[in-house]
């Protein structure tokens, strides 16, 4: 994993189209269940590594990592990833649930990036949690990011509405359209989607 203060930001601008979520399917086979199998399904496609790329503008730090390499989970790089997304009002990090990592990175192979991920919230401690339910009704009291399950992300290069679409598009876990706030909730819980 490399981890720096400058940004890459993708130009290219593009729609998701039914040719490249056929595209996205044309190597693989998907299990009709509504589960996070299906992620999985889209990153069968994708060649023999699994990569994630965010940037943290709380902390500034940028991530650039391959964690998965010819079916096999690299323990470093998830543990990096673990730190990254970490609760940084507390500087608290928890073992986030793998299969949100293959969502994201499932979201953002289908809308053909190159450009990082902003994460504005990974895992958020209870005591965070607790803090930011106080100021909105929009965080929830069992919230996934509790759990380690989820993130909040945004693309400079892509609408929410885009990013919102290819998460749904991969059939696994939740997926919320925050579009006043730009941003996009996903998480590998129930399959099941929100938001305007």
């Amino acid at each position: 994993m490399t981890m720096t203060n400058d940004v890459n930001t993708g130009s290219k601008k593009s729609l998701i189209t039914r040719r490249g979520v056929l595209r996205a399917f044309a190597a693989t086979t998907i299990v009709a269940a509504p589960t996070y199998a299906n992620a999985a399904g889209f990153l069968r496609g994708g060649g023999d590594i699994r990569r994630l790329r965010m940037y943290n503008g709380r902390t500034g730090e940028n991530m650039d990592t391959i964690y998965w390499i010819e079916g096999k989970y690299i323990k470093d790089a998830i543990k990096e990833i673990n730190y990254f997304m970490r609760d940084w009002r507390q500087d608290q990090t928890k073992s986030m649930d793998i299969r949100n990592f293959d969502i994201m990175t499932a979201a953002h192979n289908l809308m053909d990036v190159t450009e990082p991920y902003t994460l504005l919230s990974g895992y958020r401690s209870p005591k965070t949690n607790a803090m930011l339910r106080s100021r909105s009704r929009a965080v929830a009291k069992n919230s996934l990011h509790v759990k380690g399950q989820a993130a909040d992300l945004r693309l400079k290069s892509r609408s929410v509405s885009q990013i919102f679409k290819a998460g749904v598009s991969c059939g696994a876990g939740g997926v919320g359209r925050y579009s006043s706030s730009n941003f996009v909730h996903m998480d590998c819980g129930q399959v099941r989607n929100w938001g305007r």
